[in-house]
Formats: C-alpha cells, structure tokens, sequence
C-alpha cells in the first residue's frame, strides 16, 4: 500500500482522530461563497509535464512548441499570471484575461529544456513537486529546485508525496502522505507551499475538504477557466501535451472565457457503483446571456458524444447515455456569448470493484 512504510501504531492512532474531526467539520470550500456574476475576464491556468520527452507523448511537449506557445500569448496581450499575486488577483474581477503557467512532477527535463528559456524571459510560473522521486532518475534535485524557488517569479507548489493513485488510498494513508511531503519541504524549504495540485486531477470530497483545511487554493486537471466564483479547491486547468498541445488548438484555447455559475453538482466527484452516473445540475446565475447556446459533451460509455440537456430557467441538467467507464468521466460545456466563447469541464474519477 502507499504509505504502509510510514506507519505506526501512534501515527495511525493520530491519523484516526484527524479523520474523526474531519468527519464533523464543514469544508472550507463550504464557505467559499458565491459572490456575484462578475463577468470576469478570468485566469487561464496551462498545464505541463514533461519537455523534449518523445516516448511520453501522453505528458510530453516540444520545447519549440512550448515557445512557440509562450509567444503566441506574448502577441495575444494577455499578461502572465506571477503565481506569488495569485490570491490578490482570484478575488477580484479582471478586466483582462491573465495566463498562469503550471509544471507538474519536477521532471529533470523541464530543468534541462524549459526553465532556462523560462528564466532568460522572467515567464512566472508554478512548478508542483512531489517530495518522494525528488533526486531520483528523471526527476530534478532539490538543489535544483531551490535555485528555482529563489526567483521572485516562480513558486513550488505541494503535489503530495508519493504521487500514486491517492483517490485509491484509504484516508488514513491520504492524510498521512500529505503530512510526510509536508515534512520535507520544511526540512528542504522552511515552509509547506499553500498552493496544491492533486495528483491525476483526481479528489473525493474527503480529500477536498482535508485539502480546503490545510491549503489556500487547489488545481486540478479538468478544463476551464479560473474566475472568482469558482471553488478554491477545483481549480480548472487546460492540459497540455503532444495531442493537445497542437498550435491551432493552442491558439483557440487561451481564447477561451470563464463560464461563470453559481453551484455545480454532485459535490462528490469520485463515482461509485451506485452514484454512476451522477445526477448532474449547474445553477447559472441570471445575468449570464445566450445560456441556450450551450453544448455538452461527455464520453459515458469511454465514447465522446453530445450530451443530451435540459434547462429549467437558469438550471442545466445532463440526462446521461450510460455510466461512465474507469479511470475518469468527464464533461465539457461551451458557450458561444457573441462571439466570446466560454467553457467548464469536470473530471468524475471513478471507483472500479
């Protein structure tokens, strides 16, 4: 199991009363209220992993098409995000769209590939460690690491310890390999970055609200753009790779616009047997126009199809074909608003038997 070499009798005696106490106390993301319709222009927040690393073209990008990326937003006139402004700017409606810029894994070929170009033209971005494979072979060292930490224009954020499959862990061994990265930037950084990223995108409401209690904000892997009535907790990001990283798609991308609404549903994203497929609802507010240009689309059954939808005043529901088939459902909505197009994706990770 993932942590089983960590534990004790006294740890796992302390990890059962934290998920006691978890049990009886609200999420923060509970008191992350809905504000207003803002028409806020928004944070899109870009995923990468992996740079020059053909024989992964799941999580690979070419660095020429990753500079090719970074200047496309350069003549786009959107501004880069420094992620050390990221709270100040998340509350606040923006008048211009700002582009954030995620690395996810520390892999040593973003050290050898993309931070040098990073560095040379001050791009700001997040790079999200996982404290277990740092200095083991193809990942960075925290020498390394910390040479980046020390630039005012990069932050390191927490993406837990041993990056497995923890929406599969017991909470027990959740809890206590989050506690065991935590250790380790301390030890590394003098700090615990407050910034996380879950591994695989993936998160039960259990780790949601573990994750709202000891973090100021968390990203995930489905697609969207971020605006202030968004969950703290369920950061969208667009993921980037050798598929989905293809210039024309890049370029309709970070055009695209938050789609603001007011409570998306079911609050449990992890599926099971019984809740497979969700009862999904979306409350827009009322100020959002053209609602009835929305399209859906979800791959229930592991096939991409339009979805089929209904709306009742500002409430859109999917009627769904099937459940949703292992590993992840998701669903992604766009809306043609005159000529502005915006878009929402969730990500349902689901529990095989």
């Amino acid at each position: 199991m993932i942590i089983k070499k960590i534990f004790s009798p006294v740890t796992s005696i302390i990890s059962l009363f934290i998920i006691f106490l978890f049990s009886n106390i609200c999420s923060k993301s509970d008191e992350n209220n809905i504000k207003y319709y803002s028409n806020d222009e928004g944070i899109l927040s870009i995923m990468y992993h992996r740079f020059n690393e053909n024989k992964y073209p799941s999580t690979n990008i070419k660095i020429d098409i990753f500079k090719e990326h970074i200047n496309i937003i350069k003549n786009s006139n959107f501004n880069f995000l420094n992620p050390n402004n990221f709270e100040e700017q998340f509350n606040i409606p923006k008048s211009k769209k700002e582009i954030l810029i995620t690395i996810d894994d520390a892999f040593e070929s973003f050290y050898n590939e993309a931070w040098p170009y990073l560095n040379e033209n001050k791009i700001p971005f997040i790079l999200f460690v996982s404290t277990e494979p740092v200095g083991k072979r193809g990942y960075m060292t925290w020498e390394q690491i910390k040479e980046i930490e020390n630039k005012n224009f990069a932050y390191i954020g927490h993406h837990s310890h041993t990056h497995e499959y923890l929406i599969d862990a017991s909470n027990e061994e959740f809890i206590l390999d989050i506690e065991t990265a935590n250790t380790i930037f301390l030890k590394e950084l003098g700090y615990v970055p407050s910034l996380f990223s879950y591994p695989f995108g993936e998160y039960s409401k259990f780790m949601k609200d573990y994750i709202s209690k000891n973090f100021k904000y968390a990203f995930g892997q489905h697609s969207g753009v971020i605006d202030l009535n968004k969950d703290k907790f369920e950061l969208p990001r667009f993921p980037i790779n050798e598929k989905y990283g293809e210039i024309k798609r890049f370029k309709s991308i970070i055009n695209y616009f938050p789609l603001e609404y007011k409570k998306i549903l079911p609050e449990e994203k992890q599926l099971f047997e019984n809740t497979n497929p969700p009862n999904f609802k979306v409350e827009f507010f009322k100020e959002q126009k053209n609602l009835s240009n929305i399209n859906c689309y979800s791959n229930e059954g592991d096939v991409w199809e339009k979805s089929k939808t209904k709306f009742v005043n500002n409430l859109l529901t999917i009627e769904f074909r099937e459940p949703f088939k292992p590993r992840r459902g998701r669903i992604n909505c766009s809306l043609n608003d005159n000529g502005k197009w915006r878009w929402f994706g969730i990500q349902f990770p689901i529990k095989e038997n």
